[in-house]
């Protein structure tokens, strides 16, 4: 969790730096919650109708599924950093929000029960593929671009609702075994053609949907 402690860390800086520099009440706090994981957001306002917007999301979820025909214990790692630039329309809740998120999204996969399986369309005995291990990484530099809504009680507790999509681009795909069968060239050939395959079904994880609730204080 380093790369979400060093975000974090930015992003105390431009809150110090963003609170000091706002001596009206254009400046909020929030926390979020949603398909990114839980985060941290800050807020500034320096037109009536522009907003930027600062804030880092993290969470690690856990799951057992099936992928390209083999079992995995799958480790779903939420890390992202970001900024974004927020058009909100006259006498409406309704905004347009575009920005770049700084992205550590992944996904781990792990299988080790050592079991005969079948990859590459050739079943192959689980002592020698020993342990299958996979990773799943985007671009560390996303686009996102979404609707919004926002809803202020007296001007300082606020609810933010959001609607997006963020281009994680193609899925870089890793997969190795650490068997007797590893460096065997027909073995090999199977793997990778079970790493197309989990990169294929990876894909579709390039155009992340992004849905979260926020809440803001404004001071």
């Amino acid at each position: 969790m380093s790369i979400l402690r060093q975000q974090l860390g930015l992003l105390a800086l431009a809150l110090l730096a963003t609170g000091t520099a706002s001596a009206d009440n254009n400046f909020g706090l929030g926390v979020k919650a949603g398909t990114l994981g839980l985060g941290l957001e800050a807020s500034w306002q320096p037109l009536p109708y522009l907003e930027v917007r600062l804030g880092a999301n993290a969470y690690d979820y856990d799951d057992t599924g099936s992928e390209a025909g083999i079992d995995y214990n799958g480790t779903l790692t939420l890390e992202s950093f970001y900024g974004t630039v927020n058009f909100h329309f006259p006498i409406s809740p309704m905004r347009i929000t575009a920005g770049i998120y700084s992205n550590g999204n992944e996904l781990y996969l792990l299988n080790d029960d050592l079991q005969d399986t079948e990859t590459g369309g050739i079943v192959f005995p689980g002592a020698g593929i020993g342990v299958l291990e996979s990773t799943t990484s985007f671009a560390s530099s996303a686009p996102y671009l979404g609707i919004g809504f926002d809803f202020t009680l007296a001007g300082k507790v606020g609810m933010n609702l959001d609607f997006g999509v963020l281009w994680q681009d193609e899925p870089k795909v890793t997969l190795i075994a650490d068997g007797a069968l590893a460096g065997i060239p027909g073995f090999d050939a199977a793997l990778e053609l079970e790493r197309l395959q989990l990169e294929d079904k990876m894909s579709d994880f390039k155009a992340w949907p992004v849905i979260s609730l926020g809440f803001v204080y404004k001071f």
